[in-house]
């Protein structure tokens, strides 16, 4: 747990250095490219003087002037300048036909840009409203990030907080569930003790052994919630004794009329490197829904295969399949396609195999009206 806190607390790090220099660097390069702007500005105002002192102070009356008037023609509709002569007289370039004079004074006399000449005492100049808004401009991306964030991570934390909800809501149902199925099955086969009429198709001796299944069936629960969350130790195990194991378990409680076409002991096994409760949990899970999804009749497959470092288990059913859009959201926390379903046993399924295990669950294929067949893949030993 504390492992978990010294990660959390160097990655807020992380991100908390990242955030300033993102911040950093748009702030930066806003104000870089302000002060070259003002500088271009500071130079037309310089060139825009310099126009002025060739026409008002060339002796020669017969000079052509054409190079110097068009500059100043072109540069007084660029800038913003107020000349004050020598005779206090104030003039206005690329202020508009009716100026407010006397606020423009104002403002200039109060600013900092100006130049000084031998012919006018001060030469105001503005700058662009853009090279204002170009500094404010990372002040205002700044605030709509924040915004954006607060908002992002409110649905966020909503969404998590939900999502949560719908965990711990699955995880009572299925503890529930994983709990209930061989409690209701003790239930029965003591109704089938009780019963005096012989013919329920049931031996003393297989019902006792029934019993002891169910009761081992409740440990293997306890257990399984138990590894939730730790770190499950794998050995290597065989996967047609895990196979049939799940299958003398699940054939008992199933309709009569659903083949079971497992491999057979003798069959081709492979060894895996799983926990071997885990495990049969998944498969239990897979068998179990495979059930749900068919009638009172159907046929259940399971074949064994190895693909490269992997052994590969497919799981098949003659199910109401599942539609091509659902086949990633099946693994999804709180999804499922079952009136009375909560959603958790495929999700607790791919954590374990994907997590836990290190290898791959998800749909192979799947028809609507004609089944489904998943592929389970681990590491073999």
């Amino acid at each position: 747990m504390l492992e978990v806190y010294k990660k959390t607390n160097r990655w807020v790090i992380i991100l908390i250095i990242t955030g300033i220099i993102i911040l950093i660097l748009p702030i930066y390069y806003a104000n870089k490219l302000a002060y070259n702007l003002a500088q271009r500005e500071l130079a037309k105002v310089e060139l825009f003087v310099m126009s002025i002192k060739e026409i008002n102070n060339n002796p020669d009356l017969d000079a052509d002037l054409t190079f110097a008037l068009d500059i100043n023609t072109k540069l007084a509709k660029d800038i913003h300048v107020v000349t004050l002569n020598r005779n206090g007289v104030y003039q206005f370039y690329n202020y508009g036909p009716d100026p407010d004079t006397l606020n423009i004074i104002k403002r200039v006399e109060s600013g900092k840009n100006f130049i000084i000449t031998p012919e006018y005492p001060k030469i105001f100049y503005e700058y662009p409203a853009i090279v204002d808004w170009i500094k404010f401009i990372p002040w205002i991306q700044l605030l709509l990030l924040l915004v954006y964030a607060m908002i992002g991570y409110t649905v966020f934390n909503l969404s998590r907080r939900e999502e949560q909800n719908r965990v711990w809501v699955g995880m009572a149902k299925e503890t529930a569930h994983q709990m209930g199925t061989p409690i209701s099955g003790m239930m029965g086969w003591l109704e089938q003790l009780k019963n005096k009429n012989t013919d329920h198709g049931f031996t003393k001796d297989e019902i006792v052994k029934y019993i002891e299944q169910d009761i081992h069936k409740l440990q293997q629960v306890s257990d399984r919630f138990s590894k939730i969350g730790s770190t499950a130790s794998l050995q290597p195990e065989s996967l047609i004794q895990i196979i049939h194991e799940a299958k003398e378990y699940m054939k008992p409680r199933a309709s009569k009329k659903i083949i079971f076409d497992f491999p057979a002991s003798n069959s081709q096994d492979y060894l895996v490197l799983i926990n071997k409760n885990l495990f049969s949990w998944v498969l239990e899970n897979l068998l179990r829904n495979a059930l749900d999804a068919m009638t009172d009749s159907g046929k259940i497959t399971i074949k064994l295969q190895k693909a490269d470092s992997f052994a590969q288990i497919l799981v098949s059913d003659t199910g109401h399949g599942i539609s091509s859009n659902n086949f990633n959201n099946i693994f999804r926390p709180g999804f499922t396609t079952k009136d009375r379903g909560w959603g958790l046993g495929l999700s607790l399924a791919k954590r374990i195999i994907e997590d836990y295990h290190k290898g791959k669950i998800y749909v192979k294929e799947s028809t609507i009206g004609k089944g489904t067949t998943f592929i389970i893949k681990v590491l073999l030993s």
